[in-house]
């Protein structure tokens, strides 16, 4: 598909990492009204800086000459777009066992009241039906779904190679295939890498890419999470054993890096939706990838707890167990959902005495009952074992107080 070069007015409906690496992506061609309903967020984008971490965001909006308004004023903005782009969070709801939707009805209602016809591209994840259930509803709007595969701390780059573009079909109308591909044609123009496969499909379709996507990811972390607890229990070299898994090209070397269990925003809400949304219908396999993390994730709390109690005399003082970082990976700035603080609850509950080190958060207070520090060398000091998802260099003059299950020094 060749790469269209229309001057529209865009507005992004939420500032976290899909809707801002969006904004700076389209801002390139196009003005863009980026909305958020965060003060921070719309000063700090206004100011020419990334409200969120990502090196390449804030190498863009520092280098670039982009046409981008950061703006709190939604209904002005949702009224001056050509398309309007819905990024805003749903949460997984446990009581209820689905996405809450809620902030994506309430863009979609604002929308429909002062725009009334509009373009809609919903990028925020929604369970398999949503996009179709929502024409019935907003029946002024013209409804698409573009599932979104990027990485945290990655955003940007992810949109600008990105590894393939859908985009699905919700509301009906002969106009709306050529919506469709004139959304795609946007992600083509900003995006650097050349000949994006694109795929334009039905709207449940789509919805349910992004879910069965996340859910194998989630699977994969899993399987070598499990093959590491194994080689752990056996005495065996979890390395040379991935290593030579890994040589068959149907499996490949990526994503076999084992760790203390998957987290994030993404896979666990996403995995719990597929697995609602197979009500139904016979499965076996999405609760048990779900199953698998917390079982990894209580032995790895098992691990720290012995490593804990060998690295003093039994009869001393409960050891200090130091927590490196509270993030889910290298890059990132975002706690939700990361696996460490599940183990940290583990360990809690055994009576453990946790010092967490995390420098984006204010020394000497407190985050989930655990003393937090921004002081490295205190921390490694005070710690008789260090508890770290992934390796750091700063940990290297410490690294026999280290347990990680991080062999391969990446995520």
């Amino acid at each position: 598909m060749e790469k269209k070069k229309r001057d529209l007015v865009l507005a992004v409906a939420g500032l976290g990492y899909v809707g801002l690496s969006l904004a700076v992506l389209l801002s390139q061609h196009h003005k863009v009204y980026a909305v958020d309903v965060d003060p921070r967020r719309v000063e700090a984008l206004s100011q020419g800086r990334s409200p969120i971490s990502d090196r390449e965001l804030e190498r863009y909006l520092k280098e670039r000459p982009l046409q981008i308004e950061a703006t709190l004023d939604a209904r002005q903005a949702y009224q001056k777009a050509d398309l309007v782009i819905v990024s805003v969070p749903t949460d997984y709801d446990e009581v209820h066992h689905q996405f809450d939707t809620s902030h994506v009805d309430e863009v979609l209602t604002l929308i429909e009241q002062v725009h009334p016809g509009a373009l809609v591209v919903i990028k925020s994840t929604v369970p398999v039906g949503y996009t179709k259930a929502a024409t019935q509803h907003y029946q002024k709007l013209r409804l698409l779904f573009s599932p979104e595969f990027l990485r945290e701390g990655r955003a940007l780059y992810d949109n600008l190679y990105p590894s393939r573009i859908i985009v699905g079909i919700g509301s009906q109308g002969p106009d709306m295939e050529t919506g469709a591909q004139l959304f795609a044609g946007l992600l083509e123009e900003g995006a650097e890498k050349e000949d994006v496969p694109v795929k334009i499909m039905d709207s449940s379709e789509a919805e349910a890419v992004k879910l069965f996507a996340n859910t194998y990811l989630a699977l994969r972390v899993a399987y070598f999470n499990e093959l590491d607890t194994y080689a752990c229990v056996k005495g065996m070299d979890t390395k040379a054993i991935i290593d030579g898994v890994c040589l068959d090209p149907r499996i490949g070397g990526h994503y076999n890096n084992p760790s203390f269990g998957y987290g994030g925003y993404c896979l666990p809400k996403d995995t719990k939706e597929l697995k609602a949304d197979y009500c139904g219908v016979p499965e076996a396999l999405m609760d048990a990838v779900i199953r698998s993390n917390e079982i990894r994730k209580a032995f790895i709390a098992q691990q720290v707890l012995d490593a804990a109690r060998s690295a003093v005399n039994r009869d001393a003082a409960c050891p200090v167990i130091g927590i490196y970082r509270l993030i889910m990976k290298s890059g990132s700035d975002n706690f939700r959902q990361s696996a460490i603080q599940n183990i940290m609850a583990l360990l809690k509950k055994e009576g453990a005495e946790l010092l967490i080190y995390e420098p984006t958060l204010e020394e000497g207070s407190l985050f989930e009952g655990a003393r937090v520090t921004s002081d490295l060398p205190y921390f490694k000091e005070t710690s008789q074992v260090i508890v770290a998802n992934r390796m750091d260099s700063a940990l290297e003059d410490a690294a026999h107080k280290v347990y990680t299950r991080d062999l391969f020094g990446r995520d």
